[in-house]
């Protein structure tokens, strides 16, 4: 063992068994035992309900009888096996998966915002709308744009919204003959996804050499028949696309419209806005560039944000701000004669609503706060400081494993295992071993056009002790691939559930759980 080897090893996390007493594999029914209670039910004080019909009853149930205490124990302890932001770096790449402010939550948990209830009068919710008007603004203020709906409840909606406004734009000026859209192959998975959902065809662009859009190949398709052009900016690539304005110029020459995933905003805020850049639409990941909760299905934001062109497009509702008409009163005023300041309104071309009500709004509290925490100077520290920590891990890695684009990076870093897959390891494997040291895996095998690719994201909350510590095992796992591929093949090895088949694990998921036979 090499002493690079060695003085990583002191990463690896004590064995499961001095984590948590009790087994894995241990279920409630293990610990049952007959006459046991975790709680005591009040007795009766409405009237019994009939039973259900007898062919509905089961006669027989087998529930586990377990106390307070080890019902508590064998929760906790399967909480404490779950990789999370609060408790492990988590350097999904394009996920961005970064700490969530807890002064965020607490906003979201006042009783005047959390007691709400959407159907509440306009009149009785001005503080709610205030807030909402306010971050429509500066999410404005951040992309260069004119108008902002909050109303997208996941960035794959705000995608669609945003794509959804391109379609309403050329079918309301009857040029109906636009029926491609161009995305490129450095873009996220749901660009193309969402124009065929559009009812487009899809074409993809090609990337160059340094993992820029292909200008030749973009020329070469652009027409009559080009509705608009997808990109994601910095893209998948981890990448800032040197020819963005030239892109925006063409496809806009051509005839159509440019919309932009700003799922990796986080790397531009204070830098860069995508309105001066020549986008017409996009989309924003509060969850990811705001800190709002991430996973797990939601909550989740996507609001959309347009120039004028589009503008009148977004979905509904979307805040309006009426005055200097009626207002609320200020101290020392009456409310005598005065209206709401705050009312819900309807672009005049909105593609219409995308949800039951007016976005998550939970989840916009979250955003909120976070940008009047930081401001502008602190919004362009996360973008510096996010593009620092990548290229920090570049630095470190790029001879250890190997570098598709050699050049300076954004928000996230993509390496590829192809050096250790000349000695029978797969990226897949790396990943794998990385959980024995204690650290979530980050993205693999994505984006598609790099091979046995790595895409890793540190995000700007992460500090450079934590980086360290990363960097250490992902270069002990490349002296591992080279001197003992077994142990990098076989992992992981500290985990309580070992290597999974993943095949059968999707093909044939075992949803249920059933109790053993005799218990």
């Amino acid at each position: 063992m090499t002493n690079e080897h060695a003085a990583a090893s002191v990463l690896l996390p004590p064995p499961p068994s001095t984590l948590h007493p009790a087994p894995f594999g241990q279920t409630l029914f293990d610990l049952s035992r007959p006459g046991r209670r975790a709680t005591t039910l009040p007795p009766l004080d409405v009237p019994p309900a009939p039973l259900p019909p007898q062919g509905l009853l089961r006669q027989s149930l087998r529930l586990p009888e377990v106390s307070e205490l080890d019902l508590v124990r064998h929760f906790v302890t399967l909480s404490q096996k779950n990789f999370s932001v609060d408790t492990t770096f988590y350097p999904l790449g394009s996920c961005t998966m970064k700490y969530n402010p807890k002064r965020n939550e607490e906003a979201a948990r006042l009783p005047g915002f959390a007691q709400l209830h959407p159907h509440q009068a306009p009149e009785a919710a001005q503080g709610a709308l205030e807030v909402m008007w306010e971050l429509q603004r500066e999410l404005c203020e951040i992309t260069g744009t004119e108008a902002c709906s909050l109303a997208p409840a996941a960035g794959a909606q705000g995608e669609l919204s945003g794509m959804l406004m391109v379609r309403s734009y050329h079918v309301q000026r009857g040029d109906v003959a636009r029926r491609t859209v161009l995305v490129p192959d450095s873009a996220h998975g749901t660009n193309p996804a969402t124009a065929a959902m559009c009812g487009y065809e899809v074409v993809s662009l090609k990337s160059d050499q340094e993992g820029n859009v292909d200008l030749a190949d973009l020329r070469q398709r652009l027409g009559p028949h080009v509705a608009g052009l997808m990109l994601t900016l910095p893209s998948t690539l981890g990448l800032f696309d040197v020819h963005v304005q030239e892109i925006c110029r063409l496809v806009h020459e051509a005839g159509g419209l440019v919309y932009g995933d700003g799922a990796n905003l986080n790397a531009l805020l204070g830098r860069a806005r995508p309105g001066d850049l020549g986008f017409d639409v996009i989309h924003i990941n509060l969850h990811k560039t705001c800190s709002t909760p991430h996973g797990g299905g939601g909550p989740g934001a996507g609001p959309v944000c347009a120039g004028s062109l589009l503008a009148p497009y977004l979905p509904e509702p979307m805040v309006e701000d009426l005055s200097p008409g009626p207002f609320p009163a200020r101290e020392g005023e009456t409310t005598e004669g005065r209206g709401p300041r705050y009312r819900l309104g309807r672009p005049e071309r909105s593609i219409g609503k995308v949800g039951a009500f007016h976005g998550n709004f939970g989840v916009l509290l979250r955003a909120y706060a976070y940008l009047r925490t930081l401001g502008a100077e602190g919004l362009r520290e996360v973008a510096d400081h996010a593009v620092l920590n990548a290229n920090y891990l570049l630095a470190r890695l790029r001879h250890a494993y190997h570098l598709p684009y050699d050049r300076t990076c954004m928000h996230e870093v993509v390496l590829s295992g192809r050096l250790q897959r000349e000695q029978g390891v797969r990226t897949l494997d790396v990943a794998k071993r990385l959980l024995d040291y204690g650290f979530h895996a980050p993205t693999i095998y994505f984006p598609l056009l790099v091979e046995e690719a790595l895409m890793i994201e540190p995000t700007e909350t992460e500090s450079k002790e934590t980086l360290d510590a990363f960097v250490e095992a992902m270069l002990a796992i490349a002296c591992e691939a080279r001197e003992e591929p077994t142990l990098v093949t076989g992992a992981p090895g500290t985990t309580p559930v070992g290597r999974l088949n993943e095949a059968e694990a999707a093909r044939k998921p075992i949803l249920r759980w059933h109790p053993p036979t005799g218990n």
